[in-house]
């Protein structure tokens, strides 16, 4: 194993960012590689601390000679974000110079080619980073972006172009559902690792053993080590199942049996009113049409103080608020509704 420093000149002089890089060189140069990177938006650490208890079975699988393809990760992939704090609070998902998601305005690129890549010579810390993390990755034949989600389920977004040979990815990984997306706007580091592939030639696209995918490892607080461990194990048998580290002694996953649904059918479910939210349901809970999700306490103690949140459809509720103060018209959770959503904004990329 290897390690470097990468250095990320920041917007003014004497100010720049670091992070780390570790590399496995693969014994076999026709086996797939892969690239791993987690905590994109700083403050979550699911994926961070999953990487930690990978660390060792990768360090083990070298020593023995058994990792095949060429391993690249990436454990703290935003140092800008990881270093943004304002009055004491941690605020790792917007760039605080140009309030941009940290998940987008990655560049797309018509191919795999990091000639490319655009000139951030002149843009932001932000871009500069952004162009290097797509760099780093392009060319692997595996990119997780490991994030997490506020409360939630563990799901996986997926192009539909990778889907369903990407069905054994979720079933090594455990996770309990699926995403699927088809189009992407915004510039997410998935959508920069799947597009360039989109049209060219099959031998360079290699859709057969492809993986791209947003991880989303529950919720913000799921951070321990029995977790770690557990999704440390999912990545381990991802890594195996697709030929990038051998290890005969690790049973092929069995068929994945979680929620798999097309993004359209995401119901965000915006707050009516600014309040306290109670909620009648959690991450997982099947609901039926007509069930009430949530209430938001606006006026307390007032006999018109409370609005009540309904189902709009049958569904699986996959993620809910970590906190329990609640703007008008921001989303209380996601529901992966049975049927496409009757909202306008369901289809678009969230995270």
């Amino acid at each position: 194993m290897q390690k470097s420093i990468e250095r990320i000149a920041g917007d003014s002089d004497g100010v720049s960012y670091e992070f780390p890089v570790f590399r496995f060189t693969g014994s076999d140069k026709a086996a797939p590689s892969a690239y791993l990177q987690a905590a994109l938006h700083a403050g979550e650490l699911p994926g961070v601390v999953a990487i930690d208890a990978l660390m060792p079975a990768l360090n083990k699988a070298a020593a023995e000679g058994r990792i095949k393809g060429d391993i690249t990760i990436v454990p703290w992939a935003n140092p800008i974000g990881r270093a943004q704090y304002h009055f004491g609070e941690h605020q790792g998902r917007f760039h605080l110079g140009t309030r941009t998601n940290f998940n987008r305005a990655f560049p797309l690129l018509a191919a795999p080619d990091a000639k490319l890549l655009p000139d951030t010579s002149f843009g932001g810390a932000d871009q500069r980073l952004k162009s290097r993390l797509v760099q780093l990755s392009l060319g692997h034949d595996i990119v997780l972006d490991l994030h997490c989600d506020d409360e939630g389920l563990a799901y996986l977004y997926i192009h539909t172009s990778l889907w369903p040979a990407m069905a054994d990815c979720a079933a090594a990984m455990g996770v309990d559902a699926v995403v699927l997306w088809s189009e992407d706007t915004d510039g997410t580091f998935e959508g920069a690792s799947i597009m360039p592939y989109q049209n060219v030639p099959a031998d360079v696209a290699k859709f057969d053993r492809r993986v791209a995918t947003t991880v989303e490892y529950r919720g913000i607080l799921d951070v321990d080590s029995a977790l770690a461990k557990a999704d440390a194990e999912g990545l381990y048998r991802l890594l195996v199942a697709r030929g990038v580290i051998a290890d005969s002694a690790l049973p092929a996953p069995d068929p994945f049996k979680g929620v798999v649904a097309p993004l359209e059918n995401i119901d965000m479910m915006p707050a009516p009113r600014a309040g306290a939210v109670l909620y009648d349901v959690k991450p997982g809970d099947r609901v039926a049409r007509g069930d009430r999700l949530a209430t938001i306490i606006h006026a307390p103690g007032e006999t018109d103080g409370r609005a009540e949140v309904f189902a709009p459809q049958d569904g699986i509720i996959l993620t809910r608020r970590s906190r329990r103060i609640i703007r008008a018209g921001e989303d209380l959770l996601k529901l992966v509704g049975d049927r496409k959503s009757a909202d306008a904004r369901s289809g678009t990329l969230e995270d």
